[in-house]
């Protein structure tokens, strides 16, 4: 195993852990209560089994608890993130980008100290690795993502009339981007335009000018996120 692969595998953990394996009430919870959360001890131990499994070896066990701690100490003062005037916009940036910074300084420690096991074969390449990562990205927690941005720039629609299906917008979202970031990975961009016109299409004749944007706004950030995750792949060389 190369120290890159153990990275995205981690991850491709930390997706796992932290977004789809965390249903929103329990987040919810967890965000409003912090170290009071009945939820924040299951989901540490949750991440700490997904990090330790995708690691592969067995020695990589204090890591995985270090990562799991971490998560646990941000998780606990978000809350106060949260509730800070300034800062609570931008609290799931702050707290992803800390857990993140603590993924990777852990798993540097770890190649220094301890050593990736150079004997255990992944016979997944680094690439198709990125991939199934740009798969798990495109689903839940690019769903947060464009939520969390609306969030920060208070982009908002108050329909008291509201004829949409619950959750339809989350699944449209998540089939649109599987589509868009296929098609990139298979250079097939002509397909991506197709399908941003026929989405145009539909939503045409819709005279909720204020509904029309907010679902431009989000449909942009949806595909640009599939567009991006693919264009980065494409990058990577088998």
């Amino acid at each position: 195993m190369t120290f890159i692969q153990l990275i995205v595998l981690q991850f491709i953990a930390h997706l796992l852990g932290d977004y789809i394996f965390q249903p929103d009430k329990k987040a919810e919870d967890k965000n409003n209560l912090g170290f009071k959360s009945k939820f924040l001890k299951w989901h540490i131990l949750i991440i700490f089994g997904i990090s330790w499994l995708l690691s592969f070896q067995l020695n990589f066990i204090c890591a995985a608890v270090v990562i799991a701690l971490s998560h646990w100490l941000v998780d606990s003062i978000k809350k106060h993130i949260i509730n800070h005037k300034k800062l609570s916009k931008y609290a799931f940036f702050i707290d992803q980008t800390i857990h993140l910074f603590f993924i990777l300084l852990i798993v540097l420690l770890f190649d220094n100290y301890f050593e990736i096991n150079p004997k255990l074969s992944i016979s997944i390449n680094v690439k198709y690795l990125a991939i199934i990562t740009g798969y798990i990205i495109c689903t839940k927690p690019a769903n947060i993502f464009v939520k969390e941005i609306f969030k920060a720039f208070e982009i908002k629609v108050n329909n008291t009339e509201n004829d949409d299906l619950p959750n339809a917008g989350k699944l449209i979202g998540i089939i649109e981007r599987f589509l868009v970031f296929t098609f990139i990975i298979l250079n097939q961009f002509e397909a991506v335009g197709f399908l941003i016109a026929a989405k145009s299409i539909l939503r045409f004749k819709d005279d909720n000018t204020v509904k029309t944007e907010y679902v431009l706004v989000g449909t942009m950030l949806s595909f640009g996120i599939a567009i991006a995750l693919g264009i980065i792949i494409n990058l990577i060389k088998i």
